[in-house]
């Protein structure tokens, strides 16, 4: 009798205390509903449409003419390209550096803390400011182009670095090596502090040296973190905007916009805005067809043999 009416009473603190984390998820449920995921159906739907902003303004369906269009567009093309540069150059150097920063830091006991600070200013530091800083080395005016000529002499005139396609994007992907390393730092450090020290202690009885440490040790207890900076540095690259917008507003003639610039060009200048949700989900379609190669090339050997 006394273990029925204990379970009973039990049933009903448990459900009492569904419906209290229940009603604690609704005030997120509410945002995330009413700021994500209306806004991605709402876009999705509005790629179909020739969308008009305005009030009483008649929008015509026009199917797949906007992806279409997207796919047919030279500019949005050229776009996509500059984004996969600035992806394929960005990713790797961040990681490597912040892999090769960490084990640095990792290595020292003195003043640890300090190059950490130093290493992760960057991260924090506003991406107008420095935006507005690498403008200034690159001007034509600008302090790089000041120390070649007349500090170093060792060109006669100053260099248009960002009146043309590929030295504008090569500023810009510096800018973003230089501002994520860091972050990588971090992340790495994290991760190298978590593979246990009896791993290198049987290692090196077995006479293994630092190189065959890390290749053997190192890289295979930290595969998941490496897939997880890999996969969210290659979602930053695709979102990149103020570096291009500040750096060099997409010019010369849009030759140096990436896919999120265009995106903001034909969305507020020109007002296509069906246009630029199609592209909108066309870049999505493609972060998330390269987020599942990664994950199936950069899986960790522990899941795999898990499953």
């Amino acid at each position: 009798m006394a273990s029925g009416v204990f379970f009973r009473t039990r049933k009903y603190f448990r459900k009492k205390d569904n419906a209290r984390m229940l009603l604690l998820l609704v005030p997120g449920l509410v945002v995330i509903g009413m700021f994500t995921l209306y806004p991605i159906i709402k876009m999705f739907v509005m790629s179909f449409f020739d969308w008009k902003i305005g009030y009483n303004q008649v929008s015509p369906f026009v199917g797949i003419k906007n992806y279409l269009a997207v796919f047919s567009d030279p500019i949005a093309g050229m776009a996509l390209v500059n984004t996969m540069f600035y992806a394929v150059v960005t990713v790797p150097v961040q990681m490597i550096s912040g892999l090769l920063v960490a084990l640095l830091i990792n290595g020292i006991r003195k003043f640890s803390v300090t190059f950490r600070l130093l290493y992760y200013l960057p991260v924090v530091t506003s991406w107008v400011v420095v935006a507005l800083l690498f403008r200034y080395i690159f001007n034509n005016e600008g302090l790089l182009n000041f120390f070649l000529t007349d500090v170093l002499k060792w060109i006669p005139e100053p260099i248009g670095w960002l009146s043309t396609r590929w030295p504008a994007m090569t500023a810009a992907t510096l800018l973003g090596i230089w501002k994520g390393i860091g972050w990588n730092m971090v992340i790495f450090l994290a991760a190298l502090q978590a593979v246990p020290e009896e791993y290198y202690e049987a290692a090196s009885i077995d006479g293994a040296g630092p190189v065959q440490e890390f290749f053997y040790i190192t890289l295979p207890n930290i595969k998941g973190t490496i897939l997880f900076c890999t996969v969210m540095l290659t979602i930053g690259a695709f979102n990149t905007y103020t570096p291009i917008t500040v750096i060099t507003g997409g010019n010369p003639a849009h030759q140096t916009d990436v896919v999120l610039t265009w995106m903001y060009y034909q969305t507020f200048t020109s007002l296509k805005v069906g246009y630029a949700g199609a592209l909108s989900f066309i870049v999505a379609a493609i972060v998330a067809v390269i987020a599942v190669i990664l994950f199936k090339v950069l899986r960790p050997e522990k899941e795999m043999e898990s499953r």
